[in-house]
Formats: structure tokens, C-alpha cells, sequence
């Protein structure tokens, strides 16, 4: 069922932090922020290094628009940070969904794999989700293309195809 127009699940989870230290994360951190959670199955694979990094490499764009970048998969906060050695420092947080609460509570978490789906979700400043897309595993996301929607959304108007920011609405 579509969480369109309806409270985010809110959540509470570990994560790693720019510097690798560990902190507690709620979504009522960013309450006034838009907030892009994006999930991802599994550290150490091969596609997700891709959207994490294009993530961290645009994080100011999303400043810009005033939203929060927060990944998550159901790998450990300590395996995030192992990743972390590797793929360097991150402008956003990586939470840990090791319970795999936030996958179910999103409608990601692939049950008999015990993995997430690539899900992305932009909840408004109000905590109500504005936007969601759910895939399957083989094909990365479009950093552009949620930025596109995020500009979208925020414009208030109706958006044709393709819209960018800065033309005209309808």
C-alpha cells in the first residue's frame, strides 16, 4: 500500500556518522528538514558503493534545498563503519536497520532474503512522505532524478514530464 500522503514511520537507530563515530538517529531529528532515506541491501556489494558515493558527492545540493540524506540497510552500525575505511567519509549518515524494523516498516525488506529492496522516500518538513520508489536489487538509482523530484515537489506546482527546476509549471 502507497505511504503517499501519510506519516513516515518514524525510527530510532544507530548510525555512523562523518568522523565514523556511532550516534543515535531518529527521524524527529530533522523534524522542519526534508528527509531523503534511502535504503540499500547490503555493505559490501557492488552497486550500492555507487549510490552511497554519488549521495555524499551531492550532499550539497540537497543542503541547498534544505534535506537530510540518511542510508540504511540491515548491515550492523560496526560494519558500516568497517565499510567506511574503504569508501571513505560521508556527508550523511549510515543507519543501522539490523532488526530490520525500518525495511518492514517501509515496505522494503525482501523476507525470505532478509534484505532490502533499493527504496527511496522524501518526507516532507511535516514528516509525511511525498515521494517513494521501490526496485529491485540489479539496477542503482538516479541521484539526479531524485533531486528532480525533490525540486519538483518543493516547487507546490504540477510538474510536467521531465520538469526541472527553474521552468515553468503548469
Amino acid at each position: 500500500m502507497s505511504m503517499i500522503g501519510h506519516a513516515a514511520p518514524d525510527f530510532s537507530t544507530e548510525g555512523v556518522v562523518k568522523g565514523g563515530d556511532f550516534k543515535n538517529i531518529s527521524l524527529k531529528d530533522y523534524k522542519g528538514k526534508w528527509v531523503v532515506l534511502f535504503f540499500y541491501p547490503l555493505d559490501f556489494t557492488f552497486i550500492c558503493p555507487t549510490e552511497i558515493l554519488e549521495f555524499s558527492r551531492r550532499h550539497n545540493e540537497f543542503e541547498a534545498v534544505n534535506a537530510q540524506v540518511l542510508g540504511v540497510s540491515i548491515d550492523s552500525k560496526f560494519s558500516h563503519k568497517a565499510w567506511l575505511k574503504e569508501l571513505g567519509d560521508l556527508n550523511y549518515p549510515l543507519l543501522s536497520d539490523i532488526t530490520k524494523t525500518m525495511s518492514r516498516n517501509y515496505d522494503v525488506l525482501l523476507e525470505d532474503d532478509g534484505i532490502a529492496l533499493r527504496g527511496t522516500f522524501i518526507i516532507d518538513p511535516d514528516g509525511k512522505v511525498q515521494y517513494e520508489l521501490r526496485h529491485g536489487l540489479s539496477v542503482g538509482r538516479s541521484i539526479s532524478e531524485t533531486l528532480r523530484v525533490l525540486d519538483a515537489i518543493q516547487s507546490g506546482g504540477l510538474c510536467p514530464v521531465d520538469w526541472k527546476k527553474g521552468e515553468k509549471t503548469l
